[in-house]
């Protein structure tokens, strides 16, 4: 119920000691403020691992080579394996009930590209048409490569946004144009944009059967990638991948002759794996903060159990009154309580309102590599209000607590 006398008694307090409440609450303002911060970087970490990982399909595996780092079968460390043709066929034929999507590629880290009077070094790569997929590439213009340009040799590009953006200067339709590739004639049949940004739209990708031949390739591959089939279950899925990364491993290494236990010389990365690690860490720091947060909250709390020791104290003899005149106990309480959770909770929401009015106005420019529009969402704000209202009756209860039990007698003869 309402009891107006009791406001007119905070308000009154309050304005006894306005230097006294500013500095008490000035304290669990500044708590609720840094734990809000904290937990808005935490999810702007969320946000930002979450926008690394979109730049490839989230559950791809990739199979890179090396050299050899163990003696095995007689054969000596420092051999260098490479990947060929017949190692990606034969993996697509032994695990296709497993996989959905595929592709090898052949590399060529710096390939001269011209297009009249433009031209620029850019990643060339050879990749089978299911790489549209493995790495997120989303068409802007034009299609990509097909199973045709593969079987046909065709002599067609596909081109980065970055690459198409530095080559036609003039904004005129690229499709159906030629460009030279190390002064071969190479036909624009798309362009794509790739959620990584410029460095991964830097690239033009040919049909793998071109590349191989034009770029005297041979046979020989760079890496091999995959993907498995999505599952509802995080955990499922990582189990699956885990499994197939195992085996893959295991046939390729057999097939190379490499050591069971050498891994630096045929290593898979799986990115569920990696996903799983960044948001394991992720969370350890998310707990951080929030440990931070309310060692802040704590301190505030001290603060304003204190003032409100202070504040029986003072009204010692004023409590002995109230009891001799017939108050309850819980009267007593309820009226150190309420003073003490009015205090914490007009602070902290001045915190709150500040914080997040922080965020939402400087959180959307802040755009670093691991950090990306940091933010708190609406549960958040209701569990620092929860917090609010908690630390409030926590901070008071001791000391209404306190005030309950003085006898009369004794705090009539306060001075």
């Amino acid at each position: 119920m309402f009891d107006l006398e009791r406001w007119q008694e905070i308000f009154e307090t309050i304005s006894k000691n306005k230097l006294r409440t500013f500095l008490t609450g000035l304290s669990v303002a500044s708590g609720i403020f840094i734990l809000v911060i904290l937990l808005g970087i935490g999810q702007g970490m969320q946000n930002g691992i979450a926008k690394e990982f979109e730049q490839d399909a989230s559950n791809m595996l990739s199979v890179w080579t090396n050299v050899t780092s163990k003696e095995y079968k007689g054969l000596n460390p420092g051999r260098q394996i490479t990947l060929k043709n017949d190692d990606y066929t034969q993996t697509v034929n032994k695990y296709n009930d497993q996989l959905e999507y595929k592709s090898s590629v052949f590399r060529i880290w710096s390939g001269l590209i011209n297009y009249k009077k433009e031209s620029g070094n850019y990643r060339v790569e050879g990749v089978w048409p299911d790489l549209q997929f493995l790495e997120n590439a989303k068409m802007t213009q034009g299609r990509f490569l097909n199973y045709r340009d593969i079987d046909n040799v065709e002599k067609v590009v596909v081109l980065g946004n970055k690459v198409k953006n530095d080559l036609f200067k003039n904004g005129e339709d690229v499709i159906g144009k030629y460009v030279q590739i190390s002064d071969i004639n190479f036909k624009v049949i798309g362009v794509f944009s790739d959620p990584g940004g410029e460095r991964d739209e830097s690239v033009v990708f040919l049909p793998i059967s071109t590349a191989q031949m034009v770029f005297n390739g041979g046979n020989d591959l760079r890496r091999l990638a995959f993907t498995l089939p999505q599952r509802d279950n995080f955990e499922q899925a990582l189990a699956e991948s885990e499994k197939f990364s195992e085996e893959l491993g295991a046939y390729l290494k057999e097939k190379h002759s490499v050591a069971p236990d050498d891994n630096r010389a045929i290593t898979i990365n799986n990115s569920l794996e990696n996903t799983k690690r960044f948001y394991d860490l992720n969370k350890m720091i998310e707990m951080f903060f929030w440990g931070v947060g309310i060692c802040t909250i704590i301190a505030g709390i001290v603060g304003v159990s204190n003032i409100m020791l202070i504040i029986v104290k003072e009204r010692t003899k004023e409590i002995g009154i109230r009891k001799a005149l017939g108050a309850q106990p819980l009267s007593i309480i309820g009226m150190i309580l309420h003073e003490s959770i009015f205090v914490t909770t007009i602070s902290g929401f001045i915190g709150l309102i500040f914080s997040l009015a922080l965020l939402e106005f400087v959180g959307p420019l802040i755009e670093t590599e691991y950090i990306a529009n940091p933010s708190v969402d609406f549960n958040v704000a209701l569990t620092t209000v929860f917090i609010l209202v908690l630390a409030g009756a926590i901070a008071g209860f001791f000391p209404a607590w306190r005030a309950a039990r003085i006898k009369p007698i004794i705090a009539l003869r306060d001075e």
